[in-house]
């Protein structure tokens, strides 16, 4: 098969690149839905630019480009040791062409491999078929903003506004709606989720990931579980948390449910949360030649356009920020105030924090904006471009950012998803802001960045380095401000009040 590495390498270029036609179609809806005035619809419009940059340009959708998950069926026979190398040398080279951001970390160590294989990376998942002149192998790219978000019950529990649930279909209702709650903006909704029912824990999370390689406008074959997976969206569109956590209408484009047999002592809902930038790709190989036959998820026109406007739509009531940060101009911002930064920052994620706490920063953070980024970065003629550079999941910071905050003399903190008490705290005290950008809005981001000016802490792999750029009209949102107020907090508890009202059986 002289041409399968190549195919396998363009389904992963296309997976990174261009959503796949069930979740465009879903995302048209969400805009038509919801109000394009408000936090949310401005976040959908950005959402819709970045969908159409990414395909145009081939560049990564998210800069977080995710654990390839591959689901591989291959003729009775056929050598799966010599495709497991060749999908293994084809992720090593998207890697080093800028199509896929370097993921895969030692456990033990910290290091960063820097081509996404190590143990376990990639997942390749075979299975034989008796169809002996195709191959087929599908793609899931699944960030790890969303992958933190996967969540597992074991039923009979107790849930937070929900109270008992059982080993029924109104208690797996009752879970499927908890998860989908307690994702909250952090897993980059509006979102989609795989359930599984049943099966021991490990199975059961492996089947959840599997239910989200069906196509979202399919029906399950079952009608008990259609019922269920129907009433899910809709009623999760009715929980008010939104694109981002924003607020709004649009809360989740799908939910697919699966069933496996169990253990008499065990009865396991496992949910698995992905986000709009919802990856997953396939494609039907000749399995003599390996060359692609056709494409899976993919209409056969070429995809529309999803934005409905160029770039940010500005109302007229965007705040210019200019950064570093001035603590006059900081109190004076206020939650739900649109921002359009204009200067100098720099970004810092999980082992920059962890860095921080125990020695002095390598760059003045005076009066910063720390942006929680990991960035997609190619080095050209001896300089840096970022190619994809959109914000990643705040709260995982949480037990550091008071402590830098008040260290390091921070102003400004941009991430998504919102950060819990302490942070909330040191903004006030230290007259400090907290900005929403939109997640997975990696290729619009990249846009709005003119230089990338330095560099500190590359041994701790591209991601998790420490860059400093310059950045003009970089839209982000206030969600928690110096004057102790948080969106995040505030969307939270409204929501939970709606949750609360679905307690009463429905099934």
């Amino acid at each position: 098969m002289d041409s399968f590495k190549q195919s396998i390498y363009e389904l992963i270029v296309q997976t990174s690149t261009n959503l796949p036609s069930d979740v465009r179609r879903a995302m048209d809806g969400a805009l038509d839905a919801e109000q394009p005035a408000i936090s949310s619809g401005q976040a959908l419009a950005v959402i819709a630019n970045n969908i159409d940059q990414a395909a145009e340009v081939e560049g990564a959708i998210c800069q977080d480009t995710g654990w390839p998950t591959f689901e591989v069926k291959t003729p009775v026979g056929a050598n799966q040791l010599v495709m497991k190398k060749q999908i293994v040398e084809a992720i090593a080279d998207a890697t080093a062409k800028g199509k896929l951001r370097p993921n895969s970390v030692d456990s033990l160590t910290g290091k960063n491999s820097g081509n996404n294989l190590g143990p376990g990376t990639p997942t390749v998942h075979f299975e034989q078929w008796e169809n002996d002149s195709e191959i087929e192998v599908k793609l899931l790219l699944k960030g790890g903003g969303c992958e933190n978000k996967n969540i597992q019950y074991s039923v009979p529990t107790e849930l937070p506004h929900l109270g008992r649930a059982d080993r029924t279909l109104d208690g797996v209702r009752k879970c499927i709606l908890h998860a989908v709650w307690q994702a909250q903006g952090q897993g980059c909704s509006a979102g989609a989720v795989g359930v599984c029912i049943g099966g021991d824990r490990a199975n059961g999370y492996v089947h959840a990931k599997e239910q989200l390689f069906r196509s979202l406008d399919d029906v399950n074959p079952n009608p008990e579980l259609a019922k269920l997976e129907d009433y899910i969206v809709r009623t999760s569109n009715t929980l008010g948390i939104g694109t981002m956590g924003f607020g709004g209408d649009v809360t989740l484009i799908g939910c697919k449910i699966g069933t496996l047999n169990r253990l008499p002592a065990s009865f396991f809902v496992s949910v698995a949360y992905d986000c709009w930038a919802f990856r997953r790709l396939g494609v039907v190989l000749d399995a003599r030649t390996g060359a692609i036959k056709r494409w899976l998820y993919r209409d056969a026109e070429e995809p529309k356009r999803l934005a409905r406007t160029e770039g940010f739509t500005r109302t007229g009531r965007e705040v210019a920020l200019d950064a570093p940060l001035d603590e006059t101009k900081v109190r004076s911002l206020k939650v739900g105030d649109v921002v359009l930064i204009s200067g100098e920052m720099v970004t810092g994620r999980d082992a920059v924090h962890h860095y921080l706490m125990h020695n002095d920063s390598p760059m003045n953070l005076r009066g910063a904006l720390l942006y929680h980024c990991g960035p997609v970065v190619l080095k050209q003629n001896g300089s840096y471009k970022m190619t994809a550079a959109g914000p990643t999941t705040s709260i995982r910071e949480e037990p550091y950012e008071h402590e830098v905050i008040r260290r390091f003399g921070i102003r400004g903190v941009m991430g998504k998803g919102g950060m819990g008490a302490k942070t909330l705290a040191a903004l006030k005290e230290h007259g400090a802001v907290y900005l929403n950008a939109i997640g997975g809005a990696a290729q619009y981001y990249a846009r709005c960045i003119t230089d990338v000016l330095g560099v500190e802490l590359l041994e701790l792999g591209t991601p998790e380095a420490m860059w400093r750029i310059r950045v003009r009209d970089f839209p982000a949102i206030v969600t928690m401000d110096a004057h102790g107020n948080s969106l995040h907090a505030d969307v939270e508890k409204s929501s939970a009040l709606l949750l609360s009202k679905l307690a009463d059986p429905v099934f």
